[in-house]
């Protein structure tokens, strides 16, 4: 589930990008200039790629948060990953959302390490 306030900013966004592809069928139909249209195509597409942003970031993080605890629960504290899973915990709430991708990946092998180690 989105966060109600992450919700409200992604519909508030949606609707000025609304109102700006309505403006630009208008300088369409009455012919303006090429580059102002190639303006507003711009800035309409950078406010679309912020939401798409916002709601990666949530889901994305979301996730991570889930994967590091479970990962954590897993190692009883002698698996031989307790730093690893450690700094990625402490670097959490400052990680990019590229970043976030790699270290989803991360700890999903340091998990299956995990569980191959308790199932030997």
């Amino acid at each position: 589930m989105i966060p109600r306030d992450l919700s409200k900013d992604i519909k508030t966004r949606l609707q000025s990008i609304s109102g700006q592809l309505n403006g630009l069928i208008k300088m369409l139909d009455e012919d303006k200039d090429p580059e102002k249209i190639l303006i507003q195509f711009k800035a309409a597409q950078k406010g679309l790629d912020k939401a798409h942003f916002l709601l990666l970031d949530e889901v994305y993080r979301k996730a991570l948060a889930i994967k590091i605890s479970e990962t954590a629960e897993a190692c009883p504290g002698d698996c031989g990953n307790e730093d690893r899973i450690e700094f990625i915990r402490k670097q959490f709430p400052d990680l990019e959302l590229d970043t976030l991708t790699a270290r989803m990946k991360e700890i999903d092998d340091l998990r299956a390490r995990i569980n191959e180690n308790s199932n030997t």
